[in-house]
């Protein structure tokens, strides 16, 4: 089965998900800024989902979704910081 990916955010909080059916394999939480910028607080991976890369897809998701909407990111996360920052084709979401 595919996973899908969900993005949801209110007031000041936002959540992005991967699923594979009806069960959450990773989520990540973040925080608005403003308008332009979020802070990616704390990435979690299902345990049943160790070691098969959804940690490092839920974070290419966000990358994405900030370029798809103007957005820059501050990850406080050091799991999606530490991916961000070896990935040189990702570091233009960064905000400076």
């Amino acid at each position: 089965m595919e996973a899908t990916f969900h993005q949801s955010e209110e007031q000041s909080r936002g959540l992005f998900e991967m699923r594979v059916g009806d069960d959450t394999m990773a989520r990540m939480s973040y925080s608005r800024i403003d308008a332009n910028n979020f802070i990616i607080n704390h990435t979690a991976v299902n345990p049943s989902a160790k070691g098969t890369g959804a940690g490092k897809k839920i974070v290419v998701y966000a990358v994405d979704w900030a370029r798809q909407h103007d957005q820059k990111i501050l990850p406080l996360c050091p799991f999606a910081k530490a991916i961000i920052e070896k990935t040189p084709e990702m570091r233009d979401v960064l905000r400076k």
